[in-house]
């Protein structure tokens, strides 16, 4: 019997893990993929949102201003990456300078830096702005973040409290009884168990609706997956953008941005398309074509023959336009987080905060954990001074391994991706912890060489790493 089971291990999802695991509870984790992060989670702008863009009064405009208040210190806490780059909204005719004016009047009403500047001193401070830009607003609260390494520590710490992380179980079924949920899981092998939880969080993301719909009946809201495409830029010496640049927004979203990230490179991104297939993350010429002619408006010189990769993710649009964030009205202790589309990475952790203390808080008592256990970020050798280096090296020989040039990650990184808490068994998992793969190269040098590590390390074949069974249809590259 859990007091609490979380459908759904994105960011929301580990969170949520995270922040109930504080407390003398008993909380369960559950995903359908092999690892955390692998929806939207993974394929999005790892921007945090200075709150500036939300229309007044819904729950995104609550949410998104009060995540991006929260980020830094959780960050710090947790011993990732967060980064204030900053941004500009860049407009590119009259009529575009007329919403760059109300953009900046809402960003005033709610407390956040900002300044509307003229081209000339723009260029200044980002030479590669597109020659149309006329003016452009300036948000220096605006960060990025690696979103899956944050969701991965999330849940680290959530393992280390006591959580239990249930991957590769889908959720087929759920019958409300008396006093809890009965709820019926597909495991990896194909067999069904089921799972007892007095109280149930819905954080399936493209999914949220078809689960609401199984304790419920029908669902009062649909989810319409929307796919973003996006140019993954090789890392430059003098990066070509310093700050976000997005353009003045649309009614398709924020529209095409430049981001530099946290590891030095540059994502181009995303475009905005509608689609009905929930597990449809392809890239498409026409969506790469859009983002390319959509970014010439803003920045130009981007260098598109170095491309090293281009990837696709689904963003769960909600038919109500808002985040769906509340107790459901026909099913007590259910809880829904759904359609947290943008600025839903920015949001998560007010989101989580708001469900946690505010909803389950009226049901349960909280009571604090006793004895709380904070994860301890995993070594990044390249890092490390010299020193560091060699004594460390001398006390493990494995971190003298170098398996990944590009990245330069060594053996001894890939060891603890995959044995710390809530540890991967795929090369996917390693590469999201510590990055091999995710350089210039694609893998090309490295993932044998982490293959080889995930096979001797554990009871998985080759065969059995590369492919999931054939009935889902997806492999775990």
């Amino acid at each position: 019997m859990y007091d609490v089971l979380i459908i759904g291990a994105g960011i929301c999802g580990a969170f949520m893990a995270r922040d109930l695991s504080r407390y003398e509870l008993n909380v369960a984790l559950v995903d359908r993929e092999d690892d955390i992060a692998c929806g939207a989670t993974m394929a999005n702008s790892a921007i945090v949102h200075s709150g500036h863009d939300p229309e007044p009064g819904t729950l995104k405009a609550r949410f998104n201003l009060e995540g991006s208040r929260m980020y830094e210190d959780i960050c710090r806490e947790l011993g990732v990456a967060f980064k204030r780059c900053g941004a500009f909204v860049a407009a590119a005719s009259f009529e575009e300078e007329s919403i760059l004016e109300r953009l900046y009047e809402r960003a005033r009403d709610r407390d956040i830096p900002a300044a509307l500047l003229g081209r000339e001193e723009a260029l200044e401070r980002e030479p590669h702005l597109s020659d149309g830009v006329r003016r452009v607003l300036d948000l220096p609260t605006t960060a990025i973040i690696t979103p899956w390494e944050v969701a991965i520590a999330l849940t680290e710490e959530a393992v280390s409290n006591h959580t239990d992380l249930l991957l590769e179980h889908t959720v087929t079924a759920i019958r409300r009884e008396q006093d809890s949920f009965l709820v019926t899981v597909r495991t990896r092998d194909g067999s069904q168990k089921q799972l007892r939880s007095r109280f149930i969080v819905d954080a399936a993301g493209v999914y949220a609706d078809q689960i609401y719909a199984m304790v419920s009946g029908y669902s009062p809201f649909s989810i319409t997956p929307k796919k973003g495409e996006y140019y993954v830029i090789d890392r430059e010496e003098h990066p070509l953008v310093s700050r976000v640049i997005y353009p003045v927004p649309s009614a398709k979203g924020k529209g095409v941005l430049a981001v530099p990230t946290i590891h030095g490179n540059l994502l181009i991104g995303p475009s905005s398309d509608p689609i009905e297939d929930r597990e449809d993350v392809g890239t498409s010429s026409s969506g790469l074509s859009y983002v390319k002619e959509q970014i010439a408006r803003t920045v130009r010189d981007i260098p598109f023959h170095k491309v090293i990769r281009n990837f696709a993710g689904l963003r769960p649009s909600g038919s109500t336009h808002d985040f769906i964030v509340e107790e459901a009205r026909d099913v007590p202790g259910f809880f829904l987080a759904a359609a947290i589309e943008s600025p839903g990475l920015t949001a998560a952790p007010a989101i989580s905060r708001y469900v946690v203390e505010e909803l389950i808080g009226s049901h349960i008592p909280l009571v604090p954990r006793r004895e709380y256990i904070r994860r301890q970020p995993p070594v990044v050798l390249c890092q490390l001074s010299a020193e560091e280096k060699n004594a460390l090296i001398r006390s493990n020989p494995a971190y003298g391994h170098m398996v990944c040039r590009c990245e330069q990650i060594t053996e001894g990184e890939v060891l603890s991706a995959i044995h710390r808490p809530a540890g991967t068994r795929t090369v996917k998992g390693v590469k999201k912890r510590c990055r091999p793969g995710m350089g210039r190269c694609q893998g090309g040098f490295c993932e044998p060489l982490v293959a080889e590590i995930l096979c001797r390390e554990t009871s998985i074949t080759m065969p059995e790493l590369f492919y999931l069974p054939q009935e889902e249809g997806r492999n775990r590259l």
